[in-house]
């Protein structure tokens, strides 16, 4: 059971995948705001994006994945 509910949409998801969640919004916003220009719509698109960006990073320790992942890295380094 995953410590954060929100998060355990994200269980079953690759790491390509999750990495994609995180990236690819931002990197849409980017473009919008390439495209449309410096308006207030992009600048909330960016504020957004880069949130949900720092909150993937910040909340993918706690899924089980990644704490398993984490416990792991110890033996790798023996």
């Amino acid at each position: 059971m995953a410590i954060v509910p929100l998060l355990s949409i994200f269980e079953d998801l690759s790491p390509h995948a999750r990495v994609a969640a995180a990236v690819l919004p931002f990197v849409a916003a980017m473009l919008l705001r390439l495209i449309l220009g410096k308006n207030r719509l992009t600048q909330v698109l960016v504020s957004v994006s880069t949130t949900w960006f720092a909150i993937n990073v910040v909340l993918a320790p706690l899924s089980q994945g990644m704490r398993r992942d984490i416990l792991d890295m110890r033996f790798w380094f023996r």
